[in-house]
C-alpha cells in the first residue's frame, strides 16, 4: 500500500491510467468499474491502480469522513461476486485536517479479462470505458503467459468439437451483459476465450471449458466426478441403499447433487417450547449441506484421479475432496482465510447461482447447522484431501 507522500503526489497529478479520483462515498458502480479497469491493466504496466475516494477532480480533498462502514464496503467489493474473476485489492484510510481519503489499491489480474456485471471495463489515460472486441482479445491473449491455475491452462487434447456450444450460449447470456451479447461479432472461439474457456494461441479449450461445457469431461479429467453412497448404518462396510457416479458437465453435476440432497433430508414435526405449535425440523439444514458440497466442487484438485466422495450415513454426512488446503489457507486459519485453486470454476459457479459470496461458505454452513440444532461440522486435512464431517441432528 502507498504511503502518505505517494498519496499526495497522486492527488496532485490527477486522473491518469492508474489513478481515479472521486468525491462520492456511495457510488458503488463507479468504485467497481474503476477496480475492474485497474485489474484489467490494458496498458500492461503490471503495477497497481488507485481509486482515491474523497478527492475532487482538481486534487483537493472534499472533506470526506471515511467511516469504518465505508472502508468495509470498499473491501467487500473483492468478494461480493460482481467483479469477476475476484480482484486482488487492499484498502486504507489517510486522515488530513481538511478531510479523509480512502484508498483502494488494485493489482493487475493474472486472469483477464475481468468483468463487472458482465462488462469489461478498461482505462487508457484518464479515460475509463468498455473494452471493444480488439481490446478484449488483447486481454485474452495476455492471460496465457500469466495463467497459474490449472483450470486456466489449455487442454491440448481437446477441440471445439468436444464442447457443448449450446450450453455455452446459455451461460454466456448469464455472464455477459445483454447489450454486449447483442453487439457481438466475434467467432465462437473468441467468445469462449473472453470468458477463459478457450486458448486462442493453442486453438483448444482450457480445462475450465472442458469442465463447464465438455461433452465428456471424464475423458480428459478422469477424476472429475462425484462418488455418492447412501448407507443404512454408520460404517462404510455396510451394503449401500443407493449409489451413483455423478458425472458430466459441471452444471449437470451440480443439479444432480441438489436433487440428492433434497431427497435424503428427512423432516419431522417438533413441538416449539412454551407453545402448542409444532415446527418442521430437518435432520440437516439443506443449505448447509449444499454449501459444503459446493465448496468441495469449487476447491478440489481436478488434476487428481480421485473423485469427490459424498457419503450419507445414518448419523452423519462425509464430504471428501482431493487436494489439501490451497494457497494461504492452513489448518490454523481455516475457514477465515482462503485461496482459489480453480478461480474460473469458482466464477462460473457464482454466475450460475451456486455460490452466493466468496469466502463465506463454510462459515455460513456452520451458522445454519447451529440454528438447526446440529453439532458443528468437523474438518480433517492432509496433504492430499479435505474431509468435512456433518453430524446429524439428534432428536
Amino acid at each position: 500500500m502507498i504511503d502518505e507522500r505517494h498519496l499526495l503526489t497522486l492527488c496532485a497529478t490527477g486522473e491518469a491510467d492508474r489513478v481515479e479520483l472521486t468525491e462520492s462515498a456511495t457510488n458503488t458502480d463507479k468504485f467497481c468499474e474503476a477496480i475492474c479497469a485497474f485489474a484489467n491493466d490494458l496498458p500492461n504496466y503490471r503495477q497497481p491502480g488507485y481509486l482515491l475516494v474523497g478527492v475532487r477532480d482538481d486534487g483537493r480533498r472534499s472533506g470526506l469522513k471515511a467511516t469504518d462502514q465505508l472502508l468495509q464496503n470498499l473491501a467487500a467489493i473483492r468478494s461480493d461476486g460482481n467483479v469477476l474473476p475476484q480482484p486482488a485489492l487492499t484498502v486504507a484510510k489517510f486522515a488530513f485536517s481538511d478531510g479523509d481519503v480512502a484508498v483502494v489499491e488494485t493489482y493487475p489480474s493474472d486472469l483477464p479479462p475481468v468483468r463487472y456485471k458482465g462488462r469489461v471495463h478498461i482505462r487508457v489515460g484518464p479515460r475509463r470505458g468498455i473494452a471493444n472486441e480488439q481490446e478484449e482479445r488483447i486481454l485474452s491473449e495476455r492471460r496465457v503467459a500469466r495463467a497459474r491455475s490449472f483450470d486456466a491452462t489449455p487442454c491440448p487434447q481437446g477441440g471445439l468439437k468436444d464442447l457443448a456450444l449450446g450450453q455455452f450460449e446459455a451461460y454466456r447470456r448469464i455472464a455477459v451483459d445483454a447489450e454486449i451479447v447483442a453487439q457481438n461479432r466475434r467467432s465462437i472461439e473468441e467468445q469462449l476465450a473472453s470468458l477463459r474457456f478457450y486458448d486462442l494461441g493453442r486453438n483448444c479449450p482450457t480445462f475450465a471449458g472442458i469442465l463447464l461445457f465438455g461433452a465428456s469431461p471424464r475423458f480428459f479429467l478422469p477424476g472429475s466426478y462425484v462418488q455418492y453412497l447412501r448407507l443404512p448404518g454408520t460404517r462404510l462396510t455396510d451394503k449401500p441403499d443407493d449409489q451413483a457416479e455423478i458425472s458430466g458437465d459441471l452444471l449437470s453435476v451440480l443439479r444432480e447433487l441438489d436433487t440428492r440432497i433434497r431427497t435424503n433430508i428427512h423432516t419431522v414435526l417438533r413441538e416449539v417450547p412454551g407453545t402448542v405449535r409444532e415446527k418442521e425440523t430437518p435432520d440437516y439444514p439443506e443449505q448447509a449441506v449444499r454449501e459444503l458440497l459446493m465448496n468441495a466442487v469449487m476447491h478440489r484438485n481436478y488434476e487428481s484421479n480421485t473423485p469427490i466422495r459424498f457419503y450419507w450415513f445414518s448419523d452423519r454426512i462425509e464430504i471428501q475432496s482431493s487436494g489439501g488446503l490451497y494457497g494461504e489457507a492452513t489448518p490454523e486459519n481455516f475457514p477465515t482465510r482462503n485461496s482459489y485453486r480453480n478461480p474460473i470454476v469458482a466464477e462460473a459457479m457464482k454466475e450460475l447461482g451456486y455460490v452466493n459470496r466468496y469466502g463465506y461458505g463454510v462459515q455460513r454452513a456452520q451458522s445454519l447447522l447451529k440454528e438447526n440444532g446440529n453439532p458443528d461440522a468437523r474438518f480433517e486435512f492432509d496433504a492430499h484431501s479435505v474431509l468435512a464431517v456433518v453430524p446429524r441432528r439428534q432428536s
